[in-house]
């Protein structure tokens, strides 16, 4: 399978009740390579990068930065070469930013690079809203003006560092700041930043190109800013979400599998909110194994009490994988409450379950109260987002019976080949082009 094209509309028709065996490699991750190619604008010297997802969201990205003037070509599947010898402020393509959030983070490499840029309002998955403020605040601080007219306009007579405290610790503003600060005269102190594990992998990326940046993994990271950057080499490091996809859709297929190279140092609070569904997962070396036998029954808190599984800003639980932890739950015997915190039409992708037999109670849009077990059966079912869409390949595979997942190619904007990879270790999902 190739990376679908714009318009083309995927389904995907899936036979349930099958198990899987095997190993599987999880993709580059994708909310890493984004980031990481939009700041391989800084520097006019080439940049490769190796373990690349090939999915929508990052070809649309790449035609992007090709828009402003950069030469970006594939040397393999996964491996992207990127040299931004000479770049031009030019007007983006409202289309192509209408189809993948990212595109915001060409504001801080592109402003640091050329001292403005016109952005068209970002796309992405609709999920509830995703202000863009805290970027415009960070920004602002190293010294960009900003206006609106429809688009963003970005301007700065040179950046210069700050003492910033972002208003919330939004992942993508965090990386803008970022790419913005290495460019800036002076010290930047990032404070109350994001922390999760793409934003570390930008950090490392931006230090490999010969920025100085301190403080990774943590809140609050100090940028001495103005270093001459250069080309580098640069792996991405493995998908976290798409481990907890993985595991998630193993438990509740009563498959044994073998994550190989699962970046198991970020995975402390994904296995511990899935033994709280009664599902347990095995650290051997680099990969994560996990038996097909697992107990599937929700963890009472002290005092029998119902648990509840919330997202958090890393290090907890990640947003992202909510939605998989959803339909994995109505598969566990017992009651938990899922507290989705951070988009507000996030959960609203439950009453397919419901129709698929879930028991569960949408309380408002961020709880939901899930009762399991459920027999779920196949049903015709429709992909909102990336996440979402996954939850439910994950469903339409523990059912009984067919199910045709139509608007699939949303969830190839986030998993690379995924109906080929779980093929190839015994599901039973036929890629086909949707009719009109």
């Amino acid at each position: 399978m190739g990376v679908s094209q714009p318009h083309e509309r995927i389904q995907y028709i899936v036979e349930g009740g099958f198990s899987l065996s095997g190993e599987i490699e999880p993709s580059g991750n994708k909310n890493a390579a984004l980031p990481i190619v939009a700041a391989a604008l800084l520097t006019d010297e080439r940049v490769e990068l190796t373990n690349v997802p090939r999915i929508r969201d990052i070809e649309v990205l790449v035609e992007l930065i090709q828009s402003v003037g950069a030469e970006a070509r594939w040397l393999g599947r996964n491996h992207l070469e990127i040299h931004a010898k000479t770049l031009r402020p030019a007007d983006l393509d409202p289309d192509l930013c209408a189809r993948v959030r990212a595109s915001i983070l060409l504001a801080g490499p592109m402003l640091a690079r050329c001292g403005e840029v016109e952005l068209p309002p970002p796309g992405g998955d609709v999920i509830g809203r995703r202000r863009v403020d805290t970027h415009f605040l960070a920004l602002e601080q190293l010294g960009a003006k900003i206006k609106t007219n429809g688009h963003y306009i970005f301007k700065a007579d040179g950046l210069k560092g700050a003492d910033v405290f972002l208003d919330e610790p939004s992942v993508t503003a965090t990386e803008n700041a970022l790419c913005a600060a290495v460019c800036a005269e002076g010290v930047t102190i990032l404070r109350n930043c994001a922390s999760e594990p793409h934003v570390q992998d930008l950090a490392l990326f931006l230090n490999a190109m010969g920025a100085k940046i301190e403080g990774i993994g943590t809140n609050t990271m100090t940028i001495r800013g103005g270093q001459k950057l250069h080309g580098c080499q640069h792996k991405i490091g493995p998908d976290h979400i798409e481990v907890g996809s993985l595991i998630g859709l193993a438990a509740v297929t009563k498959s044994e599998i073998t994550i190989k190279n699962a970046g198991v140092e970020h995975l402390r609070s994904t296995l511990m909110n899935f033994e709280r569904l009664g599902i347990r997962c095995q650290i051997r070396g680099d990969d994560l194994y996990i038996p097909a036998e697992q107990e599937m029954k929700v963890q009472a808190d002290f005092g029998g009490h119902i648990p509840t599984i919330s997202d958090q800003p890393w290090p907890a639980f990640p947003a992202d994988t909510m939605s998989i932890a959803i339909v994995t739950a109505t598969q566990c015997e017992g009651v938990v409450m899922m507290f989705e915190k951070m988009f507000e039409s996030r959960m609203f992708f439950v009453d397919k379950l419901i129709a698929m037999g879930a028991r569960i109670v949408l309380c408002d849009p961020h709880r939901a109260i899930v009762a399991g077990k459920s027999d779920m059966r196949g049903s015709r079912l429709e992909s909102p987002d990336i996440r979402a869409g996954m939850a439910m390949l994950i469903a339409a595979m523990c059912a009984e019976g067919t199910s045709t997942i139509n608007n699939a190619q949303q969830i190839e904007r986030g998993y690379e080949r995924i109906d080929e990879r779980l093929n190839a270790m015994g599901a039973k999902i036929t890629r086909v082009p949707a009719r009109s």
